[in-house]
């Protein structure tokens, strides 16, 4: 006779081990998609903080009081200088004045000018309006001429790119005010086609505009040709032709979508190139804006409009930045993939 089989045993009941401090659930991920612009929001926040801790490092770091400084060649009385101490807090410690600073600048206070007894933000507000007409305007010159230009010489014979590729070294090397001043002896001067100076007539723009744009051109022009005839050699574009596309056809639809993005990545290039070159196309011209504001305060030593205007064009540069990373995404499908 054969014994019985044990019984089984019950399952022991352990109280579940915690999760060791590494293996913790993470928190949840974002999307992928969304990675990129994060990271250039970041990098953004970033410069524009760079920015406005270098203009408040360049107040603090010039020679002489800082009360004399922001005052300028203003007038000078003694309950100014107390409400210079009181807004930039100067009798408060360092870092509780740079905090502040910088907690005014979110807010949207760019300060005071103590010349002009008025506020920064109103004064710049009043030229925003003429600045960004001719900026505007001289980036539509610029891409018109540089996009007309490369199709037409593109893949084409020896002697249209060399004349052209001369006309574009020219506009390149010679300085904006030189293409100002040769621009208004021609067509205001000796054909009186458009006005000296002055911003009331639309035809006043006209001349700056072209001043302004024909560097962009220049430049946007050779990058859009190299990469015309190189997307011109690859095989995709041999493809379209054998299905009969013509060659305009092939490089308004195929070609230059390709050129586009060395063409994109100069965008950030010319933006500066024209708030830099706005300064003295507005002063050749007598036009207001910015960079004529600009001109005036450095003379005058008013540091809270120049500190306000390195803010504004570096803000201006981030926010250009930020757009052509989504435009790259755009024209590329293989950044939106990657």
């Amino acid at each position: 006779m054969t014994a019985a089989p044990p019984a089984p045993r019950p399952p022991i009941s352990r109280p579940p081990r915690p999760h060791p401090p590494w293996s913790r659930p993470s928190w949840p991920r974002p999307p992928a998609w969304l990675g990129a612009p994060l990271r250039r929001l970041v990098s953004a926040a970033a410069v524009l903080w760079a920015a406005a801790t270098t203009a408040y490092a360049a107040l603090l770091l010039a020679p002489g009081d800082t009360v004399d400084l922001l005052v300028g060649d203003g007038a000078d009385t003694p309950e100014i200088r107390a409400q210079i101490v009181a807004e930039w807090g100067l009798d408060r410690p360092e870092a509780v004045r740079y905090l502040s600073y910088l907690g005014r600048l979110l807010h949207g206070d760019l300060g005071r000018s103590y010349q002009l007894q008025q506020d920064v933000g109103e004064v710049l507000a009043g030229q925003v309006g003429p600045t960004a007409r001719l900026t505007l305007a001289a980036a539509a010159v610029g891409v018109a001429l540089a996009f007309a230009l490369a199709v037409a010489t593109a893949g084409r014979s020896a002697w249209p790119r060399r004349i052209v590729s001369a006309a574009e070294l020219v506009a390149v090397s010679v300085p904006q005010f030189v293409i100002g001043i040769v621009l208004l002896f021609v067509f205001s001067f000796s054909l009186g086609w458009f006005p000296v100076s002055g911003a009331a007539d639309p035809q006043a723009l006209v001349l700056p505009a072209l001043a302004l744009g024909l560097p962009v051109a220049g430049v946007l022009g050779q990058v859009l040709r190299e990469g015309l005839e190189r997307a011109l050699e690859q095989p995709f574009v041999v493809t379209a032709r054998s299905r009969g596309l013509g060659e305009r056809a092939v490089v308004a639809r195929h070609a230059l979508r390709h050129a586009l993005l060395p063409a994109v990545t100069l965008t950030g290039w010319f933006t500066g190139v024209l708030l830099g070159g706005a300064v003295i196309t507005e002063a050749l011209f007598g036009r207001p804006g910015l960079g004529r504001v600009a001109m005036q305060a450095v003379s005058a030593k008013d540091m809270p409009v120049v500190m306000a205007v390195v803010i504004l064009s570096a803000a201006v540069y981030v926010t250009i930045s930020v757009l052509l990373d989504l435009a790259y995404r755009i024209i590329d499908p293989r950044l939106r993939s990657a």
